[in-house]
């Protein structure tokens, strides 16, 4: 897909063709055709503990734990190397000096042909500047902007075939956690921008101390594989009612039940290439000997140390287009 500008230099005229970026998505299995894969570089000091976003991430500033950049960038890179293998196009941020930018899962997300720019945290709101190169690769009437006291960010929403699956925190709950991402507006904002579609809500289990109590966000609890597959964390959900409907969207014996710890290490959050490839920890033997036993290809890399932040690898990654 092309499109075509013009530019003067030294009093000529120039034209010239552009690519534009083609969006695609709606699932979390088919095959990666491009992807935004976060970046490490430069991503400044140990934060104090009083800028902490999330429980996990405040432990390891404590612990004196936290996670070097030297380690974040070798694990990101390993995962770049994934793609690669499988021939994905891999568009990356803008490196911005001593800031955060591994999780671009929340910045923006794909639904069908449509990128929608998330509402997140305030002091989050230069990451979209970072990716500024690929928005503008892509049609304007395909960017999608939410009305201003809509919060969501992307780790919260899972395109699902005729559904858009979304974490939330209860209405009488949001203001009182950090770690509360997504409320009913941003719920009924996507319900507007896409009718075609049911926006299904689960309302998520919050802590703001407690990262074996905190769900920060959908993909911490669960995970669609492909195959008919999915993870999945009964106590990450705050209604039993809710989790249920899950589990008869997939069936009992194809759900991946998760303990708390390993919710807490993040084994909800990995990342499909394609419906029968998964990108996955390496430690995280458990899921991954299942996963192998279901005719899965696993594709294991290091990614312990940017685990330490809540996030995994479905939170550093942005899918465009899936075929």
């Amino acid at each position: 897909m092309e499109s075509s500008g013009k530019h003067f230099r030294n009093g000529v005229l120039f034209l010239y063709l552009r690519t534009m970026i083609k969006l695609n998505v709606t699932d979390e299995f088919s095959p990666l055709k491009s992807v935004v894969l976060g970046t490490a570089k430069s991503n400044g000091a140990t934060p104090a503990l009083k800028d902490a976003y999330d429980p996990k991430s405040a432990e390891h500033i404590k612990a004196g734990t936290y996670p070097l950049e030297k380690d974040m960038v070798s694990e990101m890179e390993a995962v770049a190397t994934v793609f690669e293998k499988y021939g994905v196009t891999v568009y990356r941020p803008t490196v911005i000096e001593d800031y955060n930018q591994i999780f671009t899962r929340d910045i923006a997300f794909v639904i069908d042909d449509k990128i929608v720019i998330s509402n997140m945290l305030e002091d989050r709101a230069q990451e979209i500047n970072a990716i500024a190169h690929v928005l503008d690769q892509i049609p304007q009437e395909k960017i999608v902007r939410l009305s201003s006291y809509a919060k969501i960010e992307g780790g919260d929403v899972m395109p699902f075939g005729n559904y858009i699956l979304v974490g939330t925190c209860r209405v009488d709950h949001f203001n009182n956690y950090v770690t509360a991402r997504t409320n009913a507006d941003g719920v009924s904002n996507l319900q507007e921008f896409f009718p075609h579609k049911e926006v299904k809500s689960f309302a998520l289990k919050k802590s703001n101390y407690d990262p074996r109590e905190n769900a920060l966000h959908l993909d911490c609890c669960f995970q669609p594989l492909g195959q008919g597959k999915c993870i999945i964390h009964k106590e990450g959900f705050e209604f039993e009612t809710e989790y249920q409907w899950l589990v008869d969207q997939f069936g009992e014996e194809n759900c991946f039940h998760i303990t708390k710890e390993e919710m807490y290490k993040m084994y909800s959050n990995v990342f499909s290439i394609a419906d029968g490839v998964v990108i996955s920890e390496q430690k995280f033997d458990r899921l991954n000997d299942w996963l192998r036993k279901n005719n899965f290809t696993v594709e294991t890399v290091p990614y312990a140390e940017i685990a330490k932040q809540e996030g995994l690898l479905r939170c550093s990654t942005m899918p465009l287009q899936r075929a």
